[in-house]
């Protein structure tokens, strides 16, 4: 008798055959996928060249260098909240209270540095205020899982207790300048224009490195790899448009060192989500919770675990946002961080109804919002019409989503 391949284990014709397929049958199955409702991340890239053709016809300042460099800072605390934001949305939960969360982590960084108070070196601070909002979220994750209150009500609660926090903390202090170096020059420091040069020469190396090891990883267990022709157009992509990013910034101030910050986090997130077990429970638990019980996976640890991501993000936002602005005050964490922050995550293409998104969804989105802000800031309309225009693209992309999934459970691929 002969053996039999498991159904899930492609055998080696079947993964040579998927090997010579060229870019014109990827292309063929990528069209397939958008017409069932796996839309991605198009929907996004649509958004940002409408964004960004509308903007400037009406303002030729748009899109020199420097205000994408202002673009950049801009996006950083959102970018930031937001990847935090994307672990929670995908267990199909909320949390309300990460403005006011990096409202308490920058007000304690500040309070920190202060000469007549604690005087502690700023990594130490940093690191305080990040421990904290670790330990805000862990509270939360546990009031959710073992005491059976709502996300929703939990984090309402912590939005109007960390607001308090913020305003006990700061107290009568009015506004707190940051005078530390480090902390300043988090948001407000740029790379040299050598420096970003060969960070970016080494991060298209390493990004080559990952796919094409990826490549032979596939091969060696006999799964599909793709053609060779699309690793290398990927390859080229993403090396084209991070040198452009770099050339672009140069002609301004440079590359802001809080973005190789946030993309130092951008990959290690994603490496969690991707590759890890962890990543592979979020995404179980996010799909059906009940079946990952079911499975072996422990779902109340995997929600505080990712509760506790989302207020460390919150809290390294906030850090973020009280560099960018050299202070802090009483309205620290208020206005509209907490919409933006949610709305990046979710007009990136993360899913409300759980187990759909990733990191990217975040960056995405957060540019998306901040290109909005920025271009009607530069056209002088009021706060009001930003809220108006950031709402409606708001309900959007949830209306994409909702669309999109109705899609794919037609086709057979939610």
């Amino acid at each position: 008798m002969s053996a039999t391949a498991p159904a899930n284990t492609p055998s080696p014709a079947a993964a040579t055959s998927a090997a010579s397929d060229g870019l014109g049958d990827h292309a063929r199955r990528w069209w397939a996928d958008v017409r069932a409702g796996d839309l991605g991340s198009l929907p996004i890239f649509v958004g940002l060249i409408i964004i960004a053709i509308v903007f400037q016809s009406q303002n030729d300042r748009f899109l020199t260098s420097g205000n994408f460099v202002n673009l950049i800072v801009q996006a950083a605390a959102f970018i930031a909240i937001g990847m935090g934001i994307v672990f929670v949305l995908l267990l199909g939960e909320i949390d309300l209270s990460v403005g006011y969360v990096s409202g308490v982590a920058g007000s304690l960084t500040a309070l920190l540095l202060l000469e007549d108070g604690a005087s502690l070196p700023a990594g130490v601070a940093i690191a305080a205020a990040l421990a904290l909002g670790a330990a805000i979220g862990t509270l939360h994750g546990v009031l959710i899982t073992k005491v059976g209150i709502p996300s929703f009500v939990v984090t309402l609660a912590g939005l109007i207790a960390w607001n308090g926090v913020v305003l006990l903390l700061i107290a009568d202090r009015g506004t707190i300048v940051l005078q530390n170096d480090l902390v300043v020059g988090f948001s407000n420091d740029f790379l040299a224009d050598g420096t970003a040069w060969i960070v970016a020469v080494a991060a298209a190396a390493i990004y080559a490195a990952l796919l094409l090891n990826e490549r032979r990883v596939r091969s060696a267990a006999n799964l599909p790899t793709g053609p060779m022709s699309l690793t290398a157009l990927r390859i080229a992509t993403f090396a084209v448009i991070l040198f452009a990013v770099v050339a672009i910034a140069n002609q301004d101030r440079g590359i802001p060192f809080v973005l190789v910050v946030l993309a130092v986090l951008f990959l290690g997130w994603t490496f969690v989500l991707n590759r890890t077990r962890f990543g592979r429970h979020v995404y179980a638990v996010g799909g059906n919770a009940e079946a990952a019980r079911r499975a072996g996976i422990d779902v109340d640890r995997v929600k505080i675990a990712v509760f506790a991501i989302c207020s460390m993000m919150a809290a390294l936002g906030g850090i973020i946002l009280a560099s960018r602005l050299r202070s802090v005050d009483p309205g620290a964490g208020g206005g509209q961080i907490l919409l933006y922050s949610i709305a990046a995550a979710v007009i990136g293409g993360t899913s409300l109804f759980g187990g759909r998104g990733n990191i990217k969804s975040a960056v995405l989105g957060a540019l998306v919002i901040a290109s909005i802000d920025n271009g009607l800031g530069l056209l002088g309309l009021s706060s009001g019409t930003k809220f108006v225009v950031t709402g409606l693209v708001l309900l959007a992309a949830v209306t994409v989503d909702s669309v999109s999934r109705k899609g794919r459970a037609q086709s057979g691929r939610a």
